[in-house]
């Protein structure tokens, strides 16, 4: 790595792997800290990881895990305690020079989670989408400026008559599209998108999501992308890195992450996915993870590569134990089902063929309200309907013939309860 006291500028490339990707950013056993003394708290611990040219990285964990504080450490507003961060070989965390600062800001742009805060209310759009221009002088003249800021708003979908208005006269949406104008108009080589979808509907999620996809295609964007639902980050990353209370616990590729969830909080996130069906969510057992199940006291943990690219975070017993896992090359399941009339399972970390069952469940089997009905006019017929829907994986049929056979069952009782009653009755 090259002395930060000679180097004034970037150079063009970073430093290449062996198989030939250029890594963009690095970040070398980060710690970051905040506060002082005695009620110092280190947010972010001996934090690694590179970012390739071009690639999407996500970094993914729940609220107060340190995920926003390691991206504003990149663009500079965060210290660090120790480590460092490396953008195309040179390092730009610490005191750098003044101009080595001015490029680091140009290549490198941050879209915020809150598009309300981050936008200067007093301005108009043209001026915020503009301010990067003036700053750094990036148009010839004011027809180039104009030219460039009109292209831009039309890219992300809004309208140039929108350029003369205020923040505050824009929905969620539409404030996060002038942010990420405002970033995209500085052409950047690396954007931090900081959970950019988390603030807005569901129907404008997935239109953010297409725009920072077209731009990446359009302008060889590489993006770390901080969010904590991992049913996003699933569809849109190249790799994964998982944070715990300021501990990277894992980086895989996608694929392989979701096949393979060695550490257990990964495993307890991807459990905690929604399923798109209300009948399998009601019924899924969530892995939850107890970080007292480690025990660091005399060996300490590191983030290791176990083989496939696959870096996780324990002590040595662990590690040996993570690796034989993943050399058995058999998927891990994290997300458990259990039929409404079975007792869950006392082991949740491993997989159940129980869940394989009511998750392929037949085109048939739809839970039709007329098997209720027939079933409570002919409840041993119903009986025997449910035992065989259930032998076939019928789940969705079993439940309505059980309804409907106990419904009919328990008003031959009644009826049988009074007229014994009534029998009674008359004999007294």
């Amino acid at each position: 790595m090259a002395d930060n006291h000679a180097v004034s500028h970037l150079p063009e490339h970073g430093p290449m792997t062996e198989d030939g990707r250029e890594i963009l950013l690095s970040l070398k056993n980060v710690d970051i800290t905040f506060g002082k003394a005695e009620n110092a708290v280190r947010a972010v611990k001996n934090a690694s990881f590179d970012i390739y040219k071009g690639e999407t990285f996500s970094l993914v964990g729940e609220s107060g895990s340190g995920k926003t504080t390691i991206g504003r450490a990149v663009i500079r507003v965060n210290p660090c305690a120790a480590g460092e961060i490396d953008y195309k070989g040179v390092r730009i965390s610490g005191k750098i020079p003044r101009s080595l600062d001015r490029e680091v800001i140009r290549n490198i742009q941050m879209v915020f989670q809150d598009p309300a805060a981050s936008l200067n209310e007093r301005a108009t759009v043209d001026y915020i989408i503009s301010e990067g221009l003036y700053n750094f002088h990036l148009f010839e003249n004011e027809a180039d400026r104009v030219r460039k800021v009109e292209t831009m708003i039309n890219e992300v979908g809004l309208l140039p008559e929108h350029l003369t208005r205020y923040p505050h006269e824009f929905s969620g949406g539409q404030r996060q599209r002038i942010g990420l104008a405002r970033a995209m108009v500085m052409e950047p080589e690396l954007v931090i998108a900081d959970e950019p979808i988390s603030a807005l509907d569901v129907s404008i999620r997935a239109q953010v999501l297409n725009l920072l996809k077209k731009f990446q295609q359009d302008m060889n964007i590489t993006y770390l992308f901080i969010a904590h639902d991992l049913s996003i980050v699933r569809f849109i990353s190249d790799r994964i890195a998982v944070i715990y209370k300021g501990d990277i616990v894992e980086i895989a590729e996608t694929d392989e992450l979701f096949n393979y969830p060695l550490h257990p909080y990964t495993r307890s996130l991807i459990s905690a996915i929604p399923i798109p069906d209300p009948k399998l969510e009601k019924h899924k057992v969530l892995f939850t993870y107890d970080p007292s199940v480690h025990d660091y006291s005399v060996n300490k943990p590191s983030l290791v590569d176990i083989g496939h690219s696959h870096y996780v975070f324990g002590n040595e017993e662990e590690i040996e134990a993570y690796r034989k896992q993943r050399e058995t090359n058999v998927p891990l399941k994290s997300i458990t089902i259990v039929p409404e009339d079975q007792d869950v399972p006392s082991d949740l970390g491993q997989s159940s063929s129980i869940d394989e069952d009511f998750l392929r469940t037949p085109v048939h089997d739809t839970g039709n309200l007329w098997l209720a009905v027939l079933s409570f006019f002919l409840p041993p017929l119903g009986l025997i309907a449910a035992l065989l829907f259930r032998h076939f994986h019928h789940f969705r049929n079993y439940r309505m013939c059980k309804k409907g056979t106990l419904a009919g069952f328990g008003l031959i009782l009644a009826i049988l309860v009074l007229f014994g009653i009534f029998l009674l009755l008359s004999v007294v």
